[in-house]
């Protein structure tokens, strides 16, 4: 029996290596038939983790069906905007009854769903759950110790799914709150644009600080007004994904935010899922009523109704209040 790995990307890549070195059968899947014969060939991914070093053992392929053949856990490793594709791609070719465990971070535009509820409603009958926290890539794949969280309903199910993919440096901490878990993961992505276009502009340490601390506020507002629990969102993966997140161009939500600030080219730069998840949760903020200042300049700076320095002005000539009213 194998671990399916639904992601040839940086983040699929290093949860493949983790459980291949943990002497686990894994299966790769990406697209990219470049990306699979190099990392077979070279056991390398250059492209999304050049000069880390794969297992021999790590088998990538191209086709889905091979990849999930004899699976019993998957890891769906793909961006939200693309999930449900993959999730109707996988009807028919999934073992039955296999548990879905969902790894990458943001909201389906065209839906404003979470990941949890797109897989759910796309394959039914496969358990979801949802693993998130702060935790880069590249430092997974070399073996640097880090913590994350993993969430299902069932919560026999996140134990044992928490036992099943930690590792000796990969710690997994287990729970229940499926939406506060996918909540945090997503809404810190576009709070990191934030930060980066905050460094972009050159505003400095301070200001960088508050960006954190203020839009950590927003994300509670709005995380607990759909239902995520409060201690949630102060855990891994919401309050420490967020300080990860914020902490430098490792974040590709970080990196786009600084290109943003400025006023880079931003045609190169790769996939950031807070660029679409920013104004479905400044929708689901209006829909709410929740003060959202800092989310709701991400949305209007990404569209294009603000410049990076209108946005600062703005935010700086709002009424001053009390911090905790």
């Amino acid at each position: 029996m194998t671990i399916a790995v639904i992601g040839g990307g940086a983040w699929g890549t290093a949860l493949a290596t983790l459980k291949s070195r943990d002497g686990e059968t894994v299966r790769l899947y990406a697209r990219d038939t470049a990306t699979v014969e190099a990392i077979n060939r070279g056991h390398e991914n250059p492209r999304y983790l050049p000069g880390i070093a794969l297992p021999a053992t790590l088998e990538a392929t191209a086709d889905l069906r091979h990849a999930v053949a004899d699976a019993r856990l998957v890891l769906l490793v793909v961006p939200a905007q693309t999930l449900r594709a993959i999730c109707v791609a996988l009807r028919g070719v999934l073992p039955a009854g296999v548990p879905l465990v969902l790894c990458a971070k943001g909201i389906e535009q065209a839906s404003g769903l979470f990941a949890s509820d797109v897989a759910s409603a796309e394959l039914p009958g496969h358990p979801v759950a949802v693993l998130s926290g702060p935790s880069f890539a590249a430092d997974v794949a070399r073996g640097l110790p880090t913590a994350v969280t993993l969430a299902s309903t069932d919560a026999s199910l996140a134990d044992a799914l928490a036992r099943d993919l930690s590792a000796a440096a990969f710690r997994i901490y287990a729970g229940t709150d499926v939406l506060g878990v996918g909540a945090g993961g997503a809404l810190k992505n576009v709070l990191a644009i934030a930060s980066g276009a905050g460094a972009g502009l050159g505003l400095g340490a301070s200001a960088g600080a508050a960006l954190v601390t203020r839009g950590f506020v927003e994300l509670r507002r709005l995380g607990e007004a759909l239902g995520a629990r409060p201690e949630t969102l102060m855990g891994l993966s919401g309050l420490g994904d967020l300080v990860l997140t914020c902490s430098g161009t490792q974040s590709r939500n970080f990196a786009y935010g600084a290109a943003l600030g400025r006023g880079d080219d931003l045609s190169g730069l790769k996939l950031a899922e807070g660029v679409p998840s920013a104004a479905v949760a400044a929708r689901l903020a209006g829909e709410r009523g929740i003060e959202a200042p800092i989310i709701e300049s991400v949305a209007a700076l990404l569209a294009g109704r603000q410049a990076p320095r209108e946005v600062v002005e703005a935010l700086l000539a709002r009424p001053l209040r009390r911090e905790f009213d």
